[in-house]
């Protein structure tokens, strides 16, 4: 009997349309991944077009008369700060007499022009008697229009003193170290992120030191130690329910619970973080299982072997094996807890918060609180803030995530 080799001849037809349709299905796999690049590049383009003014502030520069009967009676700290000020205005627009003008006038200086000036002259209180040079923060709507030209509140009078000191050089543009540094405000110009971020960190470590250890604790004994039975499946089905509840439930839970029945202090990163941690313990708990499961039999059979107890064998060989999951979990769930909002609102961490929180007891309010918060305000000049402090959280999440790849390489073990 003689071997012969199949007759391919008869299939090239059908292969030629399968290997089309292989080509058709990674242009179009390719094709979808440049989409969605393409909208994340057009969404982050936009945030940061609108955010990056937020980052700069606008100077006004005054040669302001320090005289010296201003000083007279209780020395620097109790100055009228505000009418040297006016009176550095008036001196630079003399042909400014109106009162209606005068207000105009005066407005073109951020509130914060007296604190700043008082700073800089308790810094060099040699030049009393003198006058003093200094630039000093613009109002928000002379801020806008130097930025982006937009009048707004402005009337005529006031763009011509505007381009009269534009013109002079006496307007400039500084890095605005105060939108890190300074606490929620009423006026665009003087708002910050600080006490946002200090909430937001005093949340995430009361969420983390909750949720890690009893979401690692739980998966080890769902894991490791509890027997299989309707009772264990029963857990089972109601974690990963969890995973998928609304986190706006959490927060009315949080609210029912923790502010109505045990009375802990409403606004606080106490109770903030406890209904984070509620919300994050299906996540982390699921990825360690996941993580604990991934785990090679052999290595318990290996360690029980020789004489191990079944304690050993978990926490000595099988947890560390583990470990990277485990991270990799816990920080994926602190990741979405950074950006949740719903539940924050329903425990009234929503609240208008200047001063920065010094403890997990104080009122305080998270990051994403106060975008919402900043988002629904009418002046242009939150648009930038909410931009920029929405780029600010993406840095935050993105910087989480490349610590969860670095620890998940770190802590890797080959078996």
């Amino acid at each position: 009997m003689t071997d012969t080799l199949p007759d391919f001849s008869a299939r090239t037809p059908a292969l030629a349309r399968r290997h089309r349709a292989e080509a058709r299905f990674r242009r179009l796999g390719l094709g979808a991944i440049v989409l969605a690049l393409g909208f994340l590049a057009v969404m982050l383009g936009t945030i940061g077009w609108l955010g990056a003014g937020a980052f700069q502030k606008t100077l006004v520069r005054l040669d302001v008369p320090l005289e010296q009967s201003a000083f007279e009676g209780g020395g620097i700290g109790t100055a009228n700060y505000g009418r040297l000020t006016k009176t550095a205005l008036r001196a630079r627009f003399p042909e400014v007499s109106k009162r209606r003008d005068k207000k105009a006038l005066y407005r073109l200086l951020s509130s914060d022009a007296p604190r700043e000036l008082r700073r800089r002259v308790a810094e060099q209180p040699s030049l009393v008697g003198g006058t003093l040079p200094v630039w000093l923060s613009a109002s928000g709507d002379l801020d806008q229009y130097v930025k982006h030209g937009v009048t707004g509140r402005l009337k005529g009078k006031s763009v011509a003193w505007i381009e009269t000191l534009r013109d002079s050089g006496d307007i400039r543009t500084a890095f605005n170290a105060g939108f890190f540094l300074s606490g929620d405000s009423r006026r665009p110009e003087l708002a910050g992120i600080a006490s946002a971020l200090a909430g937001t960190a005093w949340t995430l470590a009361v969420c983390f030191g909750l949720s890690f250890p009893v979401g690692i604790l739980a998966a080890i004994y769902l894991e490791e130690f509890s027997r299989r039975g309707r009772w264990s499946e029963f857990i089972e089905v109601n974690i990963n329910n969890l995973a998928a509840v609304p986190s706006i439930v959490f927060g009315l839970l949080g609210l029912a619970v923790f502010l109505n029945l045990m009375h802990l202090p409403r606004s606080s990163p106490l109770v903030g973080g406890m209904v984070l941690a509620l919300m994050t313990l299906p996540t982390i708990i699921i990825a360690s299982r996941a993580a604990l499961r991934a785990v090679p039999p052999t290595i318990r059979e290996a360690a029980l072997g020789i004489g191990a107890t079944r304690v050993q064998t978990v926490f000595h060989h099988v947890a560390p094996l583990a470990l990277p999951g485990m991270l990799t979990g816990a920080i994926v769930g602190m990741a979405r807890a950074l950006g949740e909002t719903a539940p924050l609102l329903m425990i009234g961490m929503v609240a208008f918060i200047v001063d920065i929180p010094g403890s997990i007891l104080e009122p305080a309010t998270a990051l994403p609180v106060q975008i919402f918060l900043w988002a629904d305000s009418a002046e242009r000049g939150f648009l930038e803030k909410t931009a920029a402090a929405i780029i600010v959280l993406v840095v935050v999440l993105v910087l989480m995530n490349l610590a969860a790849i670095v620890l998940r390489a770190r802590f890797r073990r080959r078996f």
